[in-house]
Formats: C-alpha cells, sequence, structure tokens
C-alpha cells in the first residue's frame, strides 16, 4: 500500500513544476509517502514537516465538522512569506476523514488553486480505490 501512495505522491509532484512538496498522511497525521522536487532545499525538517502532518490532519477534523452547515470542503491554504501551503482532505461521501494530501507550491505559484481543482482532486477522485482499500 505505501508504494501506491509513494507512485501517487510522485504522479502529483509531475503534475506542476510549482509543487514542491506531496505527502499522504493518514487520519492521525502520520505519514504514509512523502516526496519532494528535486534539488529542493526544504524549509522544514523530517521532524517539523510529521508535526505539521499531526496539525494539518486535526484541522482537517475540525473543518469536516462544520461541512454540514458551509457545504463540502476542496482544500485549505495557507500562504507564507516562502511558500504556500495546502492539505485537501482525502474523505468519503459520508465526510469520513480517512488521508490528508499535504502540499506545498512556490510562494509565486498564482494559479495554485486551478493546480489543486482542476488537476489535483481529479487525480485523487480517479484513485479513490487505493485510499479506501485498506477500509473496505
Amino acid at each position: 500500500m505505501k508504494e501506491e501512495f509513494q507512485q501517487f505522491c510522485n504522479q502529483v509532484l509531475s503534475l506542476d513544476p510549482s509543487i514542491r512538496f506531496a505527502g499522504i498522511a493518514d487520519g492521525d497525521g502520520k505519514f504514509e509517502a512523502t516526496t519532494e522536487r528535486k534539488n529542493l532545499k526544504p524549509l522544514l525538517s523530517q521532524e517539523e514537516r510529521a508535526q505539521y502532518a499531526i496539525t494539518a490532519a486535526t484541522r482537517q477534523y475540525t473543518r469536516i465538522r462544520w461541512e454540514y452547515l458551509l457545504g463540502k470542503i476542496n482544500y485549505a491554504s495557507s500562504h507564507y512569506t516562502k511558500l504556500i501551503r495546502a492539505t485537501v482532505p482525502i474523505a468519503d461521501e459520508s465526510s469520513k476523514l480517512y488521508y490528508v494530501l499535504l502540499l506545498s507550491f512556490d510562494v509565486t505559484a498564482d494559479n495554485f488553486h486551478e493546480i489543486i481543482m482542476k488537476r489535483i482532486i481529479p487525480l485523487i477522485r480517479k484513485n479513490t480505490a487505493i485510499f479506501f482499500k485498506k477500509f473496505q
């Protein structure tokens, strides 16, 4: 399964040159797979990334809690001076969270919304079988 997640992360990274990092974390925030752009100097250490994944998963549960009032969440993003981070929930139709896709983009990526909505989310939908396989 980790192999499939790794392949998925590699596919995400190949979608656009502005994508710096892609990682899949489970509902508890434990990374299942990660990849980063070649020759990239990461801004966070491995431990800091792991901590970030835990907090990102926790925040997704909070966001999903409000979906019944606000509608389904596609992704959440944060714009820092050095990069753009985004988290995409991987949940079933009843909003049960299984995984979180963590992304980072170059700060100059003006079209990150389009990349997520038109390339990454369709790729997630195309690959739902690998995400839900463990739980069926």
